[in-house]
Order: structure tokens, then sequence, then C-alpha cells
């Protein structure tokens, strides 16, 4: 085992070990979201629906954190993937997104769904079936055919992921997919591509093979550590860059004497 594996397995332990110290207490009032009746968007673009709320906030650190790896050259391109399924990967992809995109400076995003297999960008956006990646990387649809946006979100673009791929790993290993990621980045500002899960299929891991950084959502109570262990090595294996982890399901102990600042 070579010794950048060690060291990203050593990096995540120590991340386990500091999110098992994380306290469940009480969930206060106002950490509930309310979603507009006018809107399609899922409730759970917490970020969209109430850009004050605690849970939002946590995803402007995130996106500090992101952007502060390197201050000169952040990572562009990034992927968001997980080790096993319904960790949150998609819900953080979107809220990240949405995030980043309410920047001061107004930064030009794209969200990509690379998952080929069972997409569900268009689900949480509440938006109807249209050709997507899978189209396009098998020649079938053009780039402005399948790059959409949302009346709802400025400054924030988007890619489904298409109709089922009998071959999603040709097709995302395939040179079109590593032309069109160059093409967005030299477009857009920052570039999101949600993955399906690292341990099932290998599609994530070929897709942070081509990205700048990935990030790895973790659940809380739900993922065991060996998988995350596994995901991580897989990652290390293709020479991904981990930049970090989200952890989802959790509920955050915030003291009164914080609390009365939020």
């Amino acid at each position: 085992m070579g010794k950048i594996t060690r060291a990203l397995q050593k990096a995540t332990q120590e991340s386990l070990l500091h999110m098992e110290k994380i306290v469940k207490i009480k969930e206060y009032e106002q950490m509930i979201v309310h979603k507009l009746e006018t809107s399609n968007l899922d409730a759970r673009l917490v970020s969209y629906f109430d850009p004050k709320a605690v849970i939002s906030e946590q995803y402007k650190i995130l996106t500090t954190n992101v952007l502060s790896l390197n201050k000169s050259k952040p990572p562009k391109t990034i992927a968001i993937t997980s080790s096993i399924a319904s960790e949150g990967k998609t819900v953080s992809a979107l809220n990240l997104a949405v995030t980043m995109s309410h920047a001061t400076h107004k930064p030009r995003i794209v969200l990509i769904d690379a998952d080929l297999r069972k997409g569900q960008l268009l689900h949480y956006l509440g938006a109807p079936h249209r050709k997507g990646l899978s189209e396009f990387l098998q020649g079938e649809a053009s780039l402005d055919e399948i790059l959409f946006s949302l009346d709802d979100i400025n400054h924030l673009s988007f890619i489904a992921s298409g109709a089922v791929a009998a071959n999603p790993v040709e097709l995302l290993a395939s040179a079109p997919m590593r032309e069109l990621i160059a093409s967005m980045r030299a477009k857009y500002d920052f570039v999101l591509i949600d993955t399906p899960p690292v341990i099932p299929v290998t599609d994530a891991v070929i897709i942070g093979s081509h990205v700048e950084g990935v990030l790895l959502v973790i659940k809380a109570g739900h993922t065991q550590r060996g998988m995350i262990s596994r995901a991580v090595e897989l990652l290390a294996q293709a020479h991904s860059n981990v930049i970090g982890h989200i952890l989802t399901g959790v509920e955050y102990f915030i003291p009164e004497y914080i609390y009365r600042y939020l």
C-alpha cells in the first residue's frame, strides 16, 4: 500500500473519530425550512428556500473551505460522491451549487448529473424529462440541447443525466466526457459533478481521476467506517484528490450563547 493511500486512510480515520464526538440534542424550530408553494424545487434544497437557515450556513462554510484550499487557484472541477447509496449525495451537490451561485462575485456554476444509471437531478428540480449527458456522450444531442437553467436560480446551469445508459462506464471514460469537463471548466467558474456511489460501481472513480477535487458524502449513523475507508482507497488508487467530506444526517449541538446570534 502506497504512502498516499496510508495518509488518506489516516486522515479519514481522524475525521471519523471527530465526527463520532458530535452530540445529538434538541432540534430548534428555526432549523425547520418551509417550502414555497409556488416552486417546483424539492424542499430539501434548503440553501434556496432559506439561505439564512442553520443548515444553509453549513453549506456556506463548506463553500468557504473548498475555496480556501488554494486561494490563488481553488479547484474548479469537483465531483460529489459517496461510499454507498442513500447518503444524501445529490441533495448535497444541489445545495452546494446553489450556495456557490449566491456568492458575492456571482460565479457561474454548472451542475452535471453524471449518474447514468439512476440520475435524480431532474426529480429534485421538479423539472420534466429531457435529453442529457447520456445522449450527448453518444452523439445524440448537442451541448446546447442539454444545458439548461431555471428561472428560480440565477447563475446556475444544469446538465441532466439523460436516458439510462447501457454502457455507463464506457461513456464516462470516453474522450467526449473528458472534453466536456474541459469545455465546462473553460466556460464556467466552477463545475460540480454528481456521480454514483464509489463502492457499488466504478463510475465515480473514473470521474474522480478527471477532476481537480472530490467531496465524499458520509451519512451519520448510516455509513460504516469500513465502507468509507474502502471508498477513499479506491479513489486514491485512481489518483483522485479527496479534498473533504460532507457529513449528512446530523443534529447539531448549538449552545444558547451561540444560538442567539443565528
